[in-house]
């Protein structure tokens, strides 16, 4: 049997969160997704607490950048640092192709980047080559001990 994979969509456009869902879903992998629509719930989920007391800490982040409240920047640099929560593997999942967002991001720790394709067939592609990248080449998942 496969270890289950937590994964936390961080992302306030719900159109987004449910077809990137929908694609890792398709794959084989055991994937647990949770979702979150801002930067405050997400520090929530994280930290456990309120309605999040029981929340798994995640094993992969895909995180959005432009998000109302407390958007994706505060998030990334909170969660990097954060010594509990600084190993998970952050993927900055956005529209924006700036090179200058590109560089902030890693320099702020994400562990990669990668801009969120306009048409569907493309969208598929991207969200499985994600999963590929990182659920199977990458050695980012410490099943046990997280």
């Amino acid at each position: 049997m496969k270890a289950l994979i937590e994964v936390l969509l961080i992302d306030d456009n719900s159109a987004d969160t449910d077809l990137t869902a929908e694609f890792l879903k398709r794959s084989d992998r055991a994937i647990h997704l949770q979702r979150v629509s801002d930067g405050i719930e997400a520090m929530a989920f994280l930290h456990r607490e309120g309605k999040y007391s029981g929340a798994i800490k995640p094993q992969l982040i895909m995180l959005d950048l432009n998000m109302p409240g407390k958007n994706g920047w505060e998030v990334l640099i909170d969660l990097k640092s954060d010594s509990a929560l600084r190993a998970i593997t952050v993927v900055i999942f956005t529209t924006s192709r700036a090179t200058k967002d590109i560089d902030r991001c890693l320099q702020l720790g994400a562990n990669s980047y990668v801009s969120k394709p306009n048409n569907l067939e493309d969208y598929a592609s991207t969200v499985n080559a994600i999963g590929t990248y990182w659920f199977d080449v990458a050695s980012m998942l410490r099943l046990e001990g997280l």
